[in-house]
């Protein structure tokens, strides 16, 4: 956690968005120059500029129980009406008024959730898989470093102008759903106990890189050695005249991947040389205390400590009923070492639970999603974010409510990923069926439509970006991909299996609504 010098510097500076945002609604200052000091206080104006976003980091996605009853206690107290899981594993309060957000904002330092940096050209959420310390399987728990790396890069982020955000992600090994394949920094767990390191990934509207690899063999006590080698190189190369080429993974195009990769050892080893930033052994989580009863349920995870059990929870497009938070503090306050982890695929994972308590987050938790189909991702969409081109989110409704129609069965489709804008919120380069917002001219008129992406993937060992295909009507979607479900099952095979083995049923499907 930060110092008390930290947090009153931080105070401060709430107290100076409080007149920013003051401002901003008092017509003072425009949208452009509001955005440009609200992002690194991570909120932003909505479409509708009366109304604000505020977002809560979750370093590794932690949503403690303290931090679950504040969002809870705020939902209440503020009548927050919308909450959004995100794919950078925190969680949004929307259509704030603009006199919330700085209230807001200091009370939820009180419980160690530090806004700061949450936009802007500043690192991100410091993300880790959310199963960690708990999955079976994983080569040790990252998550303390995730945490470790968050209190460095809070520190510093005062200190530092990069060209743009910086995105920082740890793999347990044994899942890569945080996307560290392709992050501007992605660190994986190792069975012999250290990180490998890819850095200089990312997607976006200029296109998508996988990271390069720079390192098989990173000690866990050096990670912020590495973290400031790569703020250094991305200050040092990044480029600060051209917005749109301002990630790191532009970096791979200017200096070559070689040259990437020798420029950034060479940093890592001055800073070592300056030295000062060695970590400890750091522990993982808290034992859980084990129970004797055991529990069959689809969204019920074996935990590898004998008797405990993870509850999956996915509210459809990743909004979160404002009730939930309240329900769930009030079913897992008296557990041992119970919380919930917010996914990056805006999933909810509520950990540590023995059979019995499990048993009663799955019955709060029934109204998420039932089909493969329906975790399906969608960033919050164009009718809030003033960023957005289209509607992802009522895509998304419009989607799930007629494959449920068309009776399409568990399976025969996948999970998709709906970004309503280029800037990809929903890593829809990624998915397995992806569409991103745009426009189609029809009669020389644009249309709401999305271009769509096929064979992508995320699975560890297997990240890939899917290929870039036909710009499809917005209207015409769930009609597609009811046709597309129903081919599928008509063969009795799930989606992987039809669309490798009917490639061409498949595109001429998709030449139809082209």
């Amino acid at each position: 956690m930060m110092d008390q010098k930290w947090l009153q510097t931080y105070r401060e500076e709430i107290e100076t968005f409080s007149g920013k945002i003051r401002d901003f609604q008092e017509g003072k200052i425009d949208r452009k120059d509001y955005k440009g000091c609200s992002g690194g206080m991570g909120s932003y104006a909505q479409r509708d500029a009366a109304k604000h976003m505020l977002r809560l980091r979750l370093p590794a996605g932690r949503l403690t129980l303290e931090r679950l009853k504040f969002l809870a206690d705020t939902v209440e107290k503020y009548q927050v009406r919308r909450l959004k899981l995100t794919t950078c594993e925190t969680v949004q309060l929307h259509d704030l008024a603009a006199e919330q957000v700085p209230a807001i904002m200091e009370e939820a330092a009180a419980c160690g959730i530090l806004c700061r940096g949450g936009g802007g050209d500043n690192p991100r959420n410091v993300m880790c898989s959310p199963l960690s310390g708990v999955q079976e399987g994983e080569a040790f728990d990252p998550s303390p470093y995730a945490a470790a790396v968050t209190d460095y890069l809070l520190s510093v982020c005062r200190e530092i102008h990069m060209p743009r955000k910086l995105k920082i992600a740890f793999s347990n090994g044994a899942d890569d759903s945080v996307h560290s394949a392709f992050r501007d920094m992605g660190f994986r767990a190792q069975a012999d106990g250290t990180f490998s390191l890819r850095i200089a990934g990312g997607l976006g509207a200029m296109g998508h890189r996988m990271g390069v690899l720079v390192d098989e063999a990173v000690q866990p006590g050096e990670v912020l050695y590495y973290v400031k080698a790569m703020v250094d190189t991305f200050c040092r190369h990044g480029n600060y005249e051209n917005r749109a080429k301002a990630r790191t993974r532009f970096m791979q195009d200017t200096l070559g991947p070689e040259g990437l990769k020798e420029a950034f050892l060479k940093n890592v080893e001055s800073a070592k040389a300056a030295g000062g930033l060695e970590l400890p052994r750091l522990e993982a989580l808290a034992d859980v205390c084990g129970g004797e009863e055991t529990l069959e349920h689809p969204r019920a995870i074996r935990q590898k400590q004998p008797g405990m059990y993870t509850v999956k929870y996915h509210p459809v497009g990743g909004l979160l009923p404002v009730e939930k938070p309240a329900r769930l503090y009030a079913a897992i306050k008296d557990l041992c070492n119970a919380e919930c982890r917010v996914g990056p695929d805006e999933t909810l994972y509520i950990v540590n639970l023995p059979a019995a308590g499990a048993e009663k987050v799955l019955a709060l938790t029934e109204d998420g999603a039932k089909t493969e189909f329906e975790y399906s991702v969608a960033c919050i969409g164009a009718t809030v974010c003033q960023q957005g081109v289209r509607d992802s989110q009522g895509l998304l409704r419009a989607a799930v409510s007629a494959v449920r129609e068309a009776g399409i069965p568990d399976g025969a489709l996948p999970r998709i990923r709906i970004s309503g804008c280029p800037s990809s919120c929903a890593a829809h380069q990624a998915g397995t069926i992806g569409f991103q917002g745009g426009v189609r001219l029809e009669d020389k008129k644009p249309q709401p439509a999305f271009r769509l992406f096929l064979g992508g993937g995320d699975a560890l060992d297997e990240a890939r970006f899917g290929e870039a295909g036909a710009v499809i009507l917005e209207k015409d979607i769930p009609a597609l991909l009811v046709e597309l479900g129903r081919a599928a099952a008509a063969q009795g095979q799930s989606w992987a299996q039809w669309s490798e083995s009917h490639r061409e049923d498949l595109n001429a499907i998709v030449a139809k609504y082209a």
